[in-house]
């Protein structure tokens, strides 16, 4: 079947990622290789810098939004599953298919509104861990773990590799498509902005990586700038809406956000 759909704008929210506690992203199980290390981290394979993989952030996001909404997890992605609308009314009314996504082999399916880019490590971060000489591994550390068999009180150690806290990652791009057209409605869609801010909210809670329960992968998200390129004026310079210290800030001015969104793209 085919479809209209028109692109009236899109938002771009930038940011920094900073690790709180440690951050375990996993890489391939190489570790064993360079030190003994049973879990490493993901690594850029250019400069060696430890990165956030936009598929890890996107998952965590979504992720946390299906358990906030208690949704059906009916959809297998590997060794998990996640929550998927497999009917065009359900999606309709979706927030979280409609701005994530759904498979593709659904014929009711609209563009995903959200892309999330790759996050790298900053120069300044690099530099700092480079220079300071108590790395166990080029930019990251090691933790050892070690569990207990409860019937025979063996101890069994494993050593973990974190990204040490205080790192920054930036700038964390999210970018956040509305259209119109067919089964879109831009006015829905700019609502559904809440829908990603309270993703981020989620993740600020909760952790994102590896080894959350026990203490690694608190982050915060600071330093937030949104633009907009409105479909009139899409070779211009982007429209500055706002920038935010902490993500505290950008939720008080979220309202104020959408407004101006409307506004803009001209939509009620």
């Amino acid at each position: 079947m085919n479809k209209k759909i028109e692109l009236k704008g899109r938002v771009f929210l930038t940011f920094h990622i900073k690790a709180v506690t440690g951050l375990h992203i996993g890489g391939t199980e190489t570790g064993i290789e360079i030190g003994g290390v049973d879990k490493t981290v993901i690594r850029d394979p250019l400069t060696n810098y430890p990165y956030i993989p936009g598929s890890s952030l996107k998952g965590k996001m979504r992720s946390l939004l299906e358990k906030y909404q208690g949704k059906n997890q009916n959809q297998r992605i590997g060794q998990g599953f996640i929550h998927s609308c497999d009917k065009a009314d359900e999606y309709a009314d979706c927030d979280i298919c409609q701005v994530f996504g759904v498979p593709g082999e659904r014929d009711f399916a609209t563009p995903t509104r959200l892309i999330v880019r790759d996050v790298h490590m900053t120069s300044e971060s690099a530099d700092r861990l480079d220079q300071s000489g108590r790395t166990d591994l080029p930019y990251t550390e090691v933790k050892t773990e070690v569990s207990i068999d409860r019937v025979t009180s063996a101890a069994n150690p494993r050593q973990m590799e974190r990204v040490p806290a205080g790192t920054v990652f930036a700038p964390a791009e999210l970018v956040y498509s509305v259209y119109d057209g067919d089964d879109c409605n831009p006015a829905k869609d700019v609502d559904r902005l809440e829908t990603l801010v309270k993703g981020m909210q989620l993740l600020e809670d909760d952790y994102l990586g590896g080894l959350g329960s026990r203490g690694s992968g608190k982050v915060a998200l600071e330093h937030i700038e949104v633009k907009l390129r409105s479909n009139s004026e899409y070779l211009e310079k982007p429209k500055e809406l706002g920038k935010y210290a902490s993500l505290k800030d950008l939720i008080a001015d979220l309202k104020n956000l959408q407004k101006q969104i409307r506004a803009t793209i001209g939509i009620q």
